[in-house]
């Protein structure tokens, strides 16, 4: 860990995913940017699950109320996971992850340019979810998606890609489908799922557009519940689901909403922004526009 301290003035709290790509060149860059820019910052590494969560959380208890990911979805989540009181922050990106959905529904550019809005812009309201312990930018959700991590993450050979495209391959024969129930604007129903989330970002899993209508700072969340479809057709469905054509299927149930509540039979692996937990339900709220992030 760096730490420079540099007097009373407000100072960037700079959060960097150690296993990032690129993230040496980038802070490099970063650090050389923000010197000439005068700004005042102090540089903290992450290298292990939750270590940002606990960043976040003791630089914002200690009266901290600027940061900057450097990272992707998993390293955002977990810094707006940690923070004591998102009002009183503001967040820039430096996407460096291996997806950066969020930062494609923000505006945000790839790489070093996104020191700029930092830099020249000004911090906006951005929308988020409260999920019991947890927080999510982008996309909170189970089903099949999250299947394909688990298997992904139980692998000890070959690259992202090949482990992704292995896993996939095996659920295509195996998933059957998760049995939910949802809670939504006052009414209950039972579904058997390929997927259910609620959105606030438009895509997941490095570019699937899951809900092209989704807007980060309308005040309200997407849900997205897609019933499991035969076995003879899942192939096409999936097809359709990264081409952004899922929506318009028969299959496929989008409900505005200021929260929804997804239960299984038991407890049930969702996805935060790409972070996976066991829980015994996901219960998504929105939290309008409390948080300033600087976007495009």
């Amino acid at each position: 860990m760096l730490f420079r301290s540099w007097g009373e003035k407000t100072v960037l709290n700079v959060i960097v995913n150690r296993k990032a790509r690129r993230a040496g060149k980038l802070v490099e860059k970063t650090e050389e940017r923000l010197k000439a820019a005068g700004v005042q910052y102090r540089i903290f590494y992450t290298d292990r699950p939750g270590a940002a969560i606990k960043y976040a959380h003791s630089l914002s208890e200690a009266g901290g109320t600027e940061f900057l990911v450097i990272g992707g979805d998993g390293t955002v989540n977990e810094v707006l996971s940690g923070l004591v009181d998102p009002a009183a922050c503001t967040l820039a990106i430096i996407p460096a992850g291996t997806g950066n959905d969020f930062a494609v529904a923000a505006g945000i550019p790839k790489g070093i340019k996104a020191l700029d809005l930092y830099l020249n812009g000004a911090a906006r309201p951005v929308d988020y979810m409260e999920c019991g312990t947890r927080r999510s930018m982008n996309i909170a959700g189970t089903g099949i998606d999250v299947e394909i991590l688990r298997r992904c993450r139980r692998m000890k050979h070959g690259t992202n890609k090949g482990k992704y495209f292995r896993a996939l391959v095996a659920c295509l024969f195996r998933y059957r489908g998760t049995k939910l129930r949802v809670t939504v604007n006052g009414e209950t129903r039972e579904y058997t799922a390929l997927i259910a989330a609620v959105c606030n970002g438009t895509q997941l899993g490095g570019g699937i557009p899951l809900c092209p209508p989704a807007v980060i700072d309308d005040g309200q969340l997407e849900l997205i519940i897609v019933d499991c479809p035969p076995l003879r057709t899942l192939v096409l469905e999936l097809v359709r689901l990264m081409r952004g054509k899922l929506l318009a299927r028969p299959i496929t149930h989008h409900i505005p909403c200021n929260g929804a509540v997804i239960e299984g039979e038991g407890n049930i692996f969702v996805q935060y922004d790409g972070e996976i937990c066991e829980e015994g339900a996901l219960n998504a709220r929105v939290v309008s526009g409390a948080l300033k992030l600087y976007r495009g």
